[in-house]
């Protein structure tokens, strides 16, 4: 059975089984916690701590998951043993308060025995130390020996934090046979080669508090999770998961792009599996939205990339060899993950173009290292200081360092390099701003609002309607949860509505207002109306009229349909590679961030705004339905980064664009208005921000530049139109004042010069001049040496621009360099040496007599 037969194995044994088939979630987690989806309960962590309520009480999934960073970090481990994975599978099945352990085992035996074949007398299992429940289904439901039963303490308990959900696990581990170590079963920890886990069912039954205490959960529910990797290394007899069908494929193209032939030696097929395994990770990542830069998630993807491109420039390989591993990876494994088609170009790119700017690295860093090699006595140790100043400076790996080094007959000091990263790790963390936890708004809300049931709906159609008051706290952060509203809740990029709550009595006597000064999308989807000031009478359960701000609502809607036609210009200037990186759409502005690797130029932005405009001009009305997710994906509709879909989501069509969103929208192109963008620049690698403004926020535009080229015209008493050859005019007046004072200067300094160079002594001038600049004084320095009786001048002084200042020019016999000598640290400053002309800045005024004193006796002119 290969990994394509495996996968739809698993998802039919349990979809026959009432389960609903869940698409794999994003390697990038709605949980601030994670850097990336590492287990396949990730996605359903929502409905375990009861954040959320599940449409469907069992469900089947193939999660593709990530561990590199964090506390799961496998990169060092990739390819030096059989085992370790960044990128792996994960098949799970899940049980959201429905079937329990009584369900969860017996299925979980007849997959492997039954649709696998996997032969009963090499599986093992494991319970915890107090589950006898699990123990007693093992033994008399499934029929395991009980001697193939074992008992284990935590490594047989689950938890996902120190409190919340949590309870024991049970382990299906595979005999692989004598040949692998002594026998003991997986209890033996000296068998570990030998019984290989293949499945873990984890069986949440318990709750644990703060203090310690723990009860049973109302609705356990099933968490299961089986490496799809390790069960086809069993299923195909392969001791290696890189012997597996899919990595043995792609461990085989990078044979072929390196030209290293497998088996040849080790240093070899360890840069072969390294390439294979990277190559699915790197492509996935790149998929999911992740994009190289210096932090975070695109810090994790380059140190993958960079690592595998550096097992290839080990190997002597000098053409790309990302661009083809990404070929490969979407060649296997497209038909199971169509997305990787559908990205396949844009990946290509990223990864081409990484490649190429670490490769430029690792040259720059190559030149540098041997110089410094060729500096060395003969088994000298490359200074710890050089490895790190290749690191730090220039992003050279220590690795390469230690292999040049070791290839040319030296080691490198590890201590002084590990002693110098301490050094900034430490520095880092004085830099850091501490602080203890703070109690956010939202930590206030979900407390308050606890167990309440899911308001029944937002009305995006109405702007005012008649409701109640389901929940109202009037706290430190108070806030209202209507049983209808009309206030969109904060979401997706569009900030929240505001305006107004108005209480009434039994007759329709006002009471009291509540002003909403923002609306958020709390627990389970509640809207959260956070209050302002409240006048009059206002209670929970009391009869209201909801009111938002339409004019505010009006100016929102113009900008977010914006956004997505602006959207779709930049895919079609720039290019697919395009993709929403973060927006924010508010009443006066929008703003859109994305992908992209350069500056966007003039041109392309004139043609951006061409694009927007054009369809505005044509005017199509919009059109927003709601549909399934499935659905919608067929209509070919786009995702925005970041935002979660259920299983019902509204897709926008606005002329070319059509897009998922659940926001609020013109009715038609036309009401936008003028699109006009005010800026776009980079905020961090490969991601570049636009920001634009819509209807009267562009008439407001328009205006405000015309009435600064007004006065600009004015000051320059031109007309309007003439503003620039006005501006022309006015540049070489002042370019031909510059000149004029700059001979005017020279004058001045040949005239000062004369009456400097009569104090000298033995054809040297020392002296002090105040109240010129910098320039002046170097000008004038230069002017008494050039004078034929003059060997050398040294001026000091206290420029107009502040600070202090020294200069020494010399006719050639003397090095003016040299002749300052200590003087510029008596200024407390500094400047490079030459001995033609020497000039140094500093801040210490007083000190300025002093250094020159100090010159004259260096010279023995004192």
């Amino acid at each position: 059975m290969n990994a394509n037969e495996l996968r739809r194995a698993f998802v039919d044994f349990f979809t026959e089984r009432d389960h609903r088939q869940i698409p794999s979630a994003s390697l990038i987690p709605h949980d601030d916690t994670l850097l990336f989806t590492n287990s396949g309960m990730v996605p359903f962590k929502p409905y375990f701590i009861g954040e959320e309520r599940p449409d469907h009480p069992r469900a089947v999934t193939i999660q593709k998951c990530v561990r590199a960073g964090g506390k799961h970090n496998d990169l060092d481990e990739v390819g030096r043993t059989k085992r370790h994975l960044t990128f792996f599978e994960m098949m799970g099945n899940f049980s959201f308060g429905d079937y329990f352990k009584e369900k969860a085992i017996p299925d979980a035996w007849a997959f492997f025995t039954e649709v696998l074949g996997l032969d009963p007398d090499r599986l093992w299992v494991t319970v915890h130390l107090t589950d006898d429940e699990a123990e007693e289904i093992w033994a008399n439901e499934v029929g395991v020996p009980r001697e193939r039963i074992q008992r284990l303490d935590e490594d047989n308990w689950w938890r996902m934090a120190d409190t919340g959900p949590n309870g024991p696990c049970s382990e299906i581990f595979w005999d692989k046979g004598p040949e692998f170590g002594p026998e003991g079963g997986p209890a033996n920890p000296e068998a570990e080669e030998r019984y290989v886990e293949i499945w873990n069912l984890v069986f949440m039954q318990f709750e644990t508090f703060e203090d310690g205490t723990s009860a049973p959960l109302p609705k356990p529910s099933i968490d299961t999770g089986a490496g799809l990797e390790r069960v086809l290394s069993v299923l195909q007899g392969k001791e290696s998961v890189f012997e597996i069908d899919e990595m043995a494929r792609l461990v085989a193209v990078a044979s072929e792009i390196t030209g290293h032939v497998i088996g040849t030696d080790d240093g070899g097929d360890l840069a072969l599996r390294v390439l294979a395994e990277h190559a699915r990770t790197m492509t996935f990542l790149i998929s999911d939205g992740v994009l190289v830069s210096n932090e975070g998630r695109g810090y994790v993807l380059r140190r993958i990339m960079r690592r595998a491109i550096r097992f290839a420039y080990l190997l002597g390989v000098t053409d790309l060899v990302t661009p083809q591993l990404v070929d490969a990876v979407v060649e296997i494994m497209g038909p199971d993950y169509p997305q990787l088609v559908d990205d396949h170009a844009k990946i290509r790119m990223m990864v081409e173009k990484e490649e190429q700017q670490f490769r430029r690295t690792l040259a720059r860093g190559l030149a540098i290292l041997d110089d410094e090699l060729a500096q060395l006595d003969a088994g000298a140790d490359v200074p710890g200081s050089v490895a790190f100043k290749l690191h730090d400076t220039y992003g050279f790996p220590y690795e390469v360092t230690e292999e040049v080094a070791s290839e040319r007959g030296h080691g490198v000091d590890r201590a002084g390099f590990d002693a110098d990263m301490a050094e900034q790790r430490e520095r880092a963390k004085a830099n850091q701003k501490g602080g203890g936890a703070v109690v956010t708004w939202d930590d206030l809300v979900s407390v308050a609002v606890g167990d309440t049931e899911p308001s029944p709906g937002f009305d995006r159609e109405r702007t005012s309607l008649d409701t109640s008051i389901w929940v109202l706290d009037e706290g430190d952060a108070p806030f209202a949860v209507l049983l209808e509203t009309p206030f969109y809740g904060e979401s997706g990029g569009q900030i929240g509505d505001t305006g107004t709550i108005t209480a009434l009595d039994a007759d329709g006597t006002v009471t009291g207002v509540a002003t909403v000064i923002d609306t958020v999308i709390g627990p389970d989807g509640v809207h959260l109306h956070r209050l302002g000031e409240i006048e009059g009478f206002v209670e929970a359960g009391q009869r209201v009229t909801a009111t938002i701000d339409d004019g505010r609502r009006a100016a929102i809607r113009r900008n977010h349909t914006a956004t997505h036609l602006l959207h779709h210009a930049l895919r079609e200037v720039l290019g697919d590679h395009v993709t929403q990186q973060g927006s924010l759409v508010a009443p006066d502005r929008l703003r859109f961030d994305f992908s992209h690797f350069e500056q966007v130029t003039g041109d392309e932005i004139a043609r951006i705004e061409d694009i927007v405009n054009a369809e505005v001009l044509v005017n199509p009305g919009t059109e927003h339905p709601e549909m399934t997710k499935a659905e919608a994906e067929a209509k070919g509709a786009i995702a925005f980064f970041g935002d979660k879909y259920g299983e019902r989501v509204r897709v926008l069509t606005a002329g070319p664009s059509v897009e998922f969103c659940g926001g609020t929208h013109v009715r038609a192109l036309g009401d936008i208005g003028l699109v006009k963008i005010v800026s776009e620049g980079s905020i961090g690698s490969n991601v570049r921000r636009v920001e634009a403004v819509t209807g009267d926020g562009a008439i407001q535009l328009l205006r405000d530049e015309q009435a600064t080229v007004a006065a600009a015209a004015d000051m320059l008493k031109v007309p309007v139109g003439d503003v620039l050859a006005g501006v022309e005019k006015r540049q070489s007046e002042i370019a031909e004042l510059k000149s004029t004072i700059a001979s005017l200067q020279s004058q001045l300094a040949a005239g000062r010069s004369g009456e400097l160079a009569e104090g000298a002594v033995d054809g040297i001038v020392v002296a002090r001049v105040d109240g010129i600049g910098r320039d002046e004084l170097r000008d004038l320095a230069v002017a008494i040496r050039d004078r034929p009786e003059i060997r050398l001048a040294v001026l000091g002084g206290a420029p107009d621009g502040g600070g202090a200042a020294l200069v020494a020019a010399s006719a050639g016999e003397l090095d003016a360099g040299e002749a300052l000598g200590d003087a510029p640290k008596m200024i407390q400053g500094g400047g490079k040496k030459n001995a033609a002309l020497t000039m140094c800045g500093g801040k210490n005024v007083d000190g300025i007599d002093g250094a020159l004193d100090a010159v004259r006796a260096g010279l023995g002119i004192a």
